[in-house]
């Protein structure tokens, strides 16, 4: 089949489309068929116009025009459209149904049903009122058209592919038949990601952040050193909107400043490495509608490196863990049981190494890419 995946923006800085989209390309191509990427790179211009092919995946990103918005965002959708078309594809896989792969998805949907391809379109977050239209600085207006938008386009698609259960509940909601909905959960992003698990005790935050609040692990820390008073914190990543700041401030505030190290964002060749320098990771997670409808691809990243992980029992997260066999979950909001987990497994290493290990033979198995296309297939033919 040829494949055409159609992105809201370019490959950076963002990542819907270079760890979910172009992992499930490379897959599908090792699998027979044709795939471009076709993205509008506006938060990247330096790419506008460039090709390249990355491991048989074509990367195709337009030019952009030069007209000023709103003529910009149609001009935009139209060049993509009309890109989408001139590849002559079987399938277009819109990635979110917002923004320009939205438009593009309407302008697509204009044309009769004999002359168009197949449209699919993937969600893997929940765009509208208590998604990201509650945390991202939109307008207004913005919030409107994202939010009529997202309806529009996950009940006007021949095929839905959804990144959680929770949105594959909420797209039923809508009235969309569970045959058009397709369950295709985040893969592991660098199936080469390998730790290994320090034995100090050294507690791994690896995060963005805007998924809790951040006075939450400073109490929790605090807690763990009242009795594990050698604990320490490696806090790897940074917040979408400076978050870490107000973070580092709370350490510091609450006494904890030479407890707590902050490595900021680390390269992905390096991460096996910065996650080796911990004996576990913790994951919170508050129990809201914009995280039950994720699927961590960080979290995922852990586990297939072998981290033991202490999480909070969260939308995606009970699929991707089993308690106490892949990992140990903690019920959300429980401050002092998600303390308690981490002293428990702080004190013991084998516990720590099974589920570690665990962790990561499962993980790898379920979540391959190679295993999760199969799904995205159906949904191009169709089939359930």
């Amino acid at each position: 089949m040829r494949i055409v995946m159609v992105g809201p923006f370019g490959l950076r800085p963002r990542g819907t489309m270079s760890v979910r989209a172009l992992p499930m390309a490379r897959a599908l191509v090792r699998r027979g068929h044709q795939v471009t990427l076709l993205l509008p790179p506006w938060q990247n211009p330096e790419d506008a116009g460039r090709r390249w092919e990355e491991d048989g995946v074509s990367v195709d990103n337009i030019p952009l025009p030069s007209v000023p918005p709103p003529l910009f965002h149609l001009a935009t959708a139209l060049r993509l459209t009309r890109r989408a078309l001139a590849l002559q594809p079987d399938a277009v896989h819109l990635f979110k149904p917002k923004a320009y792969s939205g438009l593009t998805h309407w302008l697509l949907a204009r044309r009769p049903r004999h002359r168009r391809p197949r449209l699919v379109v993937d969600t893997d977050d929940w765009e509208g009122p208590g998604g990201w239209n509650d945390l991202a600085p939109y307008t207004p207006l913005q919030r409107f058209f994202f939010a009529h938008q997202e309806r529009w386009g996950l009940t006007h698609a021949d095929a839905v592919t959804v990144a959680s259960r929770t949105l594959e509940s909420l797209v039923w909601a809508m009235g969309v038949p569970p045959a058009r909905v397709f369950y295709v959960p985040n893969g592991i992003p660098d199936p080469d990601l390998r730790a290994v698990p320090s034995a100090k005790p050294t507690v791994l935050l690896y995060t963005r952040f805007f998924e809790f609040p951040a006075g939450r692990v400073v109490a929790l820390m605090a807690r763990v050193r009242e009795r594990v008073p050698s604990a320490r914190l490696l806090v790897v990543g940074k917040g979408l909107f400076g978050e870490e700041d107000g973070f580092l401030r709370k350490i510091r505030a609450a006494g904890l400043g030479g407890a707590v190290e902050f490595l900021g964002w680390v390269e992905p060749r390096r991460l096996g490495e910065a996650f080796s320098r911990a004996a576990l990771a913790i994951y919170p997670f508050d129990d809201t509608l914009v995280n039950r409808t994720k699927c961590p691809v960080k979290l995922l990243d852990l586990l297939a490196a072998g981290m033991p992980v202490v999480a909070e029992a969260v939308g995606e997260i009970r699929e991707m863990i089993r308690h106490g066999e892949t990992g140990w979950l903690v019920e959300p909001g429980d401050g002092e049981g998600f303390a308690e987990a981490v002293v428990h497994l702080l004190r013991e290493p084998s516990l720590r190494r099974r589920l570690g290990e665990a962790a990561a033979r499962e993980v790898r198995h379920r979540r391959s890419w190679e295993r999760l296309v199969e799904t995205v297939e159906r949904a191009y033919r169709g089939e359930q």
